[in-house]
């Protein structure tokens, strides 16, 4: 192993055991695991896994905050043979039963706590076939059909040998949301992954004496990475889960952190904060992503960390990342989000596939060995997002696809990328990736409205924030604030409106459909105004 290439993801960990047993790798709160002892542990619950009779691509979904056992089960499911799908933990039951049910989980990780909150969910799952808890034991439950078993119930003996994979077999599914329905799981094979993570650690530039603070969750591609890109070179990853800026601040000093990934609203409040020398001693560098970024916030930081490098990403679920802007190319490109990470190509294109010239805006295309395997059991979304890559030879009969945005950008003669606009519908807000359709179902289902609009508005602070428009119709006595509590009860909270406003007769086409646009250009300086009174 030692002088073998990485090819599947959980070596990202068997390799460095071998290479630097004694290195830490994972870092929570006061506990600490070394390399050899986070393999131990996954190599322990790989075995468990096999043993309780997960199959080859078996899915295995993590509902956990950041914690040792979802960084290990993680690895754990692509260890036996099967395939992690890490749920963010701010999701509601309805958005976690919707993803169970919608790539046929047959084992659940999560805690007795958040069990208890999937009662309504969990018996609609009939592909559901284990529940694993985060306890020594298994405590006291609510009766289910489904078996139920502790932490320690799933320690394997090593006796169960786990499946064989090779590199271009599944390896995870990530759920976003598109611009219409429910969320959508994008599948990531072990060389999507591997791949990914030796590109970013490339430029970033990344060595075993980093240490990273991991803020985002790791349900979201941007958050995984870099847990991947640390240790394919070895580095540390200290988890962290936060309600206050200054304790992101508090942590860099405390475990001498090195790099930070974060989105846009999240650099908005750390901007403003006294960086303590130690902090500003030890930050190497820090990226952006998942939305664009105030120029005022990155001078702001800039001045703060005046040694850090600074990063500016874009990235799709659907390839994982995909560009970066270089940190001495920060004064001179402002704006840009960058040029095509280390073996990846982008082309920014006409709707006929014929290559833009310089600075002529069109579709992003992304191509290389980052681009998916498409959505989960979802052939006719996946046609329209992965397609023929343009300009290949004729004479190749089996055509390489590529991932199309449906971002609007333009690339300059130099290959740097400048972004336009969005094609579809969906809500980039908080760094999420929102379905306008997912919000005005779950209003629609409170029994308050007659009629349900959700649109994506330029927020100082969020990049977007959604904006519910809603008829509770002529004789209904209904309250913003009813709308909104219900929102709060059903949604996790990047996807709460920001504004709610029952309207008399929202605006439509010829086709009788509500005219988004209309709206759009109606509240477009909605939150200006706002923060201006």
């Amino acid at each position: 192993m030692l002088n073998q290439k990485i090819r599947l993801l959980h070596e990202l960990v068997a390799h460095r055991a071998l290479s630097h047993p004694d290195a830490l790798a994972l870092l929570h709160k006061d506990d600490t695991l070394t390399f050899s002892q986070l393999q131990s542990r996954v190599e322990s619950v790989a075995s468990g896994l096999v043993a309780l009779g997960l199959n080859p691509d078996d899915r295995v979904a993590i509902y956990l905050p950041k914690q040792f056992e979802t960084v290990i089960g993680f690895f754990a499911a692509a260890a036996a043979g099967g395939v992690s799908v890490p749920v963010n933990p701010m999701l509601k039951p309805q958005q976690v039963g919707h993803i169970l049910r919608d790539c046929n989980v047959r084992v659940l990780i999560t805690s007795a706590q958040r069990l208890k909150q999937l009662e309504s969910v969990i018996q609609g799952c009939p592909d559901l076939e284990a529940i694993i808890l985060t306890t020594e034991r298994k405590p006291d439950a609510p009766e289910l059909a489904t078996r139920l078993l502790g932490w320690d119930d799933v320690q394997g003996d090593g006796s169960a040998a786990c499946h064989e994979r090779i590199d271009v077999d599944m390896a995870a599914i990530l759920y976003t949301s598109g611009s219409t329905g429910s969320p959508k799981g994008v599948v990531l094979s072990h060389a999507n992954m591997v791949a990914a993570a030796e590109s970013s650690a490339e430029f970033l530039r990344l060595s075993q004496a980093d240490r990273l603070l991991a803020v985002l969750p790791l349900s979201f591609d941007y958050g995984l990475s870099q847990l991947t890109t640390a240790y394919f070179v070895g580095a540390s990853v200290v988890l962290m889960d936060f309600l206050l800026a200054k304790e992101v601040v508090a942590a860099v000093a405390r475990y001498s952190i090195t790099g930070i990934s974060a989105v846009p609203p999240i650099w908005n409040q750390l901007a403003i904060l006294d960086w303590p020398p130690e902090a500003v001693a030890s930050m190497r560098y820090l990226t952006t992503s998942g939305g664009a970024a105030q120029r005022s916030t990155l001078l702001r930081l800039k001045e703060a960390l005046p040694s850090t490098g600074i990063y500016q990403m874009y990235g799709l679920t659907e390839a994982f990342r995909s560009s970066y802007l270089p940190p001495e190319e920060f004064d001179r490109r402002p704006g840009s989000v960058g040029k095509a990470l280390p073996n990846v190509e982008l082309m920014v294109v006409r709707p006929d596939g014929s290559r833009c010239d310089p600075d002529e805006p069109g579709e992003l295309v992304h191509r290389g060995s980052l681009v998916a395997m498409g959505y989960w059991n979802d052939p006719q979304r996946t046609a329209q997002r992965f397609r023929e890559a343009p300009g290949q030879p004729q004479g190749i009969p089996l055509r390489e696809m590529a991932v199309w945005s449906g971002d609007q950008m333009r690339m300059d003669a130099e290959g740097y990328l400048y972004f336009e606009s969005r094609q579809d519908e969906m809500i980039k807000t908080s760094g999420y990736r929102v379905s306008p359709t997912e919000v005005e179902e779950v209003v629609f289902a409170s029994g308050l409205v007659t009629e349900a609009v959700a649109v994506g508005v330029t927020h100082p602070e969020l990049g977007q924030a959604i904006v519910l428009l809603v008829e509770t119709g002529a004789d209904a006595d209904v309250e913003v604030a009813a709308i909104l509590k219900y929102c709060q009860k059903e949604l996790p909270s990047f996807m709460v409106p920001a504004h709610i406003e029952i309207a008399a007769d929202l605006p439509r086409n010829p086709n009788g459909k509500i005219d988004r646009p209309n709206l759009r250009a109606r509240y477009s300086d909605f939150f200006t105004r706002e923060s201006s009174q």
